[in-house]
């Protein structure tokens, strides 16, 4: 829907409101029409409506939320193995590793590496977990 739709929707609702107090001013100088004071309510209530749908149309518009970036893949994991949390992040490739996955990654003249700011969520420390567990065996 074009981003204009709301403000002709408004316009037109400003124009019924402006008839409809048009004809309730021709029907307070006439006693004898009592239709024309309906027909200036009636209109006053659809004009208003109208201005109401309006707004309603320009706050979809403009209320519709920016695409968000695509999710890590780990979701809070390591963004290779997706096993175990990571413990370093890579500013040049934006990658967050766990210690394993760094050793495969780690070239210190083109990689500029921070401690990561991600905290492992409970399926990646469950997954860690297990792994833990089956090296000790």
């Amino acid at each position: 829907m074009p981003k204009s739709t709301g403000f002709w929707t408004i316009g037109g609702g400003s124009i019924l409101v402006f008839i409809s107090l048009m004809l309730l001013a021709g029907a307070s100088s006439d006693r004898s029409e009592q239709n024309l004071f309906a027909a200036a309510v009636c209109t006053f209530s659809v004009g208003i409506l109208t201005i109401a749908l309006g707004i309603y149309l320009k706050a979809r518009v403009y209320g519709q939320p920016i695409a968000a970036p695509e999710q890590a893949r780990g979701k809070g994991g390591c963004e290779r193995c997706e096993m175990e949390p990571p413990v370093i992040h890579c500013r040049v490739h934006h990658l967050h590793l766990c210690g394993s996955c760094l050793a495969d990654h780690y070239d210190f003249r083109s990689c500029a590496y921070v401690p990561s700011t991600r905290k492992p969520t409970a399926k990646a420390a469950k997954a860690a977990a297990k792994s833990m567990a089956a090296k000790a065996r």
